[in-house]
């Protein structure tokens, strides 16, 4: 039997932070095929997507639950009635890797954690999710430590680039050019961006190619 793989998306106006950069509709496409890149490696792994949508959103041949409320109570609503194995995942981690995902679903321990920069959680493998509760934003990694003490589970703290590479801000999408090799890439090099080098420093522009 495959583990879920639960994907929390908010289809409508994402990643606000990029706004500078890109435009709303630019903004949904690429969330979007970053969603794309998360579910492959997901299904690659042996596990079966699901994407925990905001509002109403389709996605061919996976299969989504609608929950309007906030991130803590649709993920903690969907722990509660799940009793087996659950992968939780961010939709904002477009490097990750089939073999990467397998490495989380191999630990021995009653769960394993991979941390987010600034101290987030990108990525949470529960073996009996309903013994569990989430509390995302401000210092979510250690606030899931200590809620599986407190809950008596055993914890793995998995260092993985991959997962650990979230795209949020404009000087995240360096490390998405560099190393991605999935869709969302892809739709950033099509918008014209690439890779910039000042004062030794790495970073990202916006080519313009429309004609004065």
């Amino acid at each position: 039997m495959s583990v879920p793989a639960l994907i929390p998306f908010k289809p409508t106006n994402p990643k606000t932070r990029l706004s500078c950069v890109l435009d709303q509709p630019e903004r949904e496409k690429f969330a979007r095929l970053m969603l794309c890149d998360v579910i492959t490696a997901v299904t690659g792994a042996g596990c079966e997507p699901v994407i925990l949508a905001t509002e109403p959103f389709s996605f061919e041949g996976v299969r989504v639950v609608q929950d309007p409320r906030g991130l803590n109570e649709s993920i903690n609503a969907y722990l509660e009635r799940t009793s087996g194995p659950l992968l939780i995942i961010m939709a904002d981690t477009p490097l990750v890797r089939a073999a990467a995902v397998r490495r989380l679903l191999s630990t021995p321990s009653d769960m394993a954690i991979v941390p987010g920069r600034g101290g987030g959680t990108n990525a949470i493998y529960l073996s009996c999710a309903d013994r569990f509760r989430v509390s995302y934003y401000g210092a979510s990694f250690q606030k899931h430590l200590a809620i599986a003490a407190e809950c008596g589970l055993s914890c793995e703290v998995i260092d993985s680039f991959l997962i650990h590479t979230d795209i949020d801000e404009k000087e995240d999408l360096v490390e998405l050019l560099i190393h991605g090799t999935g869709r969302s890439s892809g739709f950033l090099k099509e918008l014209g961006f690439a890779i910039t080098i000042e004062k030794g420093r790495v970073g990202v522009d916006r080519l313009r190619t429309d004609t004065p």
